[in-house]
């Protein structure tokens, strides 16, 4: 991160204790934020750097939200998001970290996974989805795993959202009542929301194995959405270096003669009716 946008940030940020944010507070920060993960972006571009970043936590802590303030105003080209579904038959016989490998970035690429190899440490578990010795040879592999990673030059960053009990009941039942939101709430997040202590033990001995010092667990206070989505925005451009990649100049040619071109008849074409 540069120093002049730290500076910035710090001087501009709001105090910790308020427990909500002015809109035009937040829209402010946000704009900025975005601002720098497009420098971020092209500096990854330019410098060929391989970066994955996980996003894991609870049911309803906000993980998708941030990701999409991340990748609003980036190239998906570059910047991408995998969010694998259940695996098939034929995965659930692949070695665990199998399709995952397969999403890791290329030179030049930023990943951003929404869930993870993290599955197997917490959700598969809880509910029953995995074998007891599936489970533990997971926490046995899982850090060699990312080293092996790191050693490769991948940048690994890992974030669990943690939202409370209170604030998840209301989230789900705010999906449920909302029609545009009622797809979030799956039938797992539905057994899970009766597993909350069971869920709470996994990510503990989740954390006690694979919070490394490679590549710890940063954990974001999810509670409040927006506080959550800058702080864990502005973390995460602080954990890489990065520059401004100046622009080439560019000078747009004039636009090719139409001489000698006779366009078809308007009415060849279907247009879309309008109706705003």
């Amino acid at each position: 991160m540069s120093v002049d946008f730290l500076e910035a940030l710090e001087s501009s940020a709001p105090e910790q204790d308020r427990p909500k944010l002015k809109r035009k507070v937040y829209e402010k920060e946000l704009g900025r934020l975005q601002e720098e993960l497009v420098r971020l972006q092209r500096w990854i571009k330019h410098r060929g750097l391989k970066v994955v970043v996980i996003f894991e936590g609870r049911d309803a802590a906000g993980k998708g939200g941030v990701i999409k303030r991340i990748t609003e105003r980036l190239n998906p080209r570059v910047v991408r998001v995998v969010a694998l579904g259940t695996p098939s038959d034929r995965e659930k016989t692949q070695w665990w970290f199998q399709r995952y490998v397969a999403e890791l970035p290329a030179a030049g690429e930023m990943v951003l996974f929404d869930r993870s190899w993290y599955n197997r440490g917490v959700v598969e578990p809880v509910m029953g989805f995995c074998s007891e010795e599936e489970y533990r040879e997971f926490l046995r592999s899982c850090p060699e795993f990312e080293r092996m990673l790191i050693r490769s030059g991948i940048i690994l960053i890992k974030y669990w959202f943690s939202v409370s009990d209170a604030e998840q009941e209301r989230r789900f039942q705010s999906r449920i009542n909302d029609p545009v939101k009622r797809w979030k709430l799956s039938p797992v997040d539905v057994e899970g929301r009766s597993r909350w202590v069971e869920f709470s033990k996994a990510k503990d001995i989740l954390f006690a194995h694979t919070d490394i010092k490679q590549a710890p667990w940063y954990v974001v206070n999810a509670d409040i959405k927006k506080r959550a989505r800058l702080n864990c925005i502005a973390h995460l451009l602080g954990q890489i270096h990065y520059e401004d990649v100046p622009w080439d100049d560019i000078e747009l040619p004039e636009r090719q003669s139409g001489v000698g071109y006779v366009r078809p008849p308007i009415t060849d074409q279907t247009f879309v009716e309008e109706r705003f």
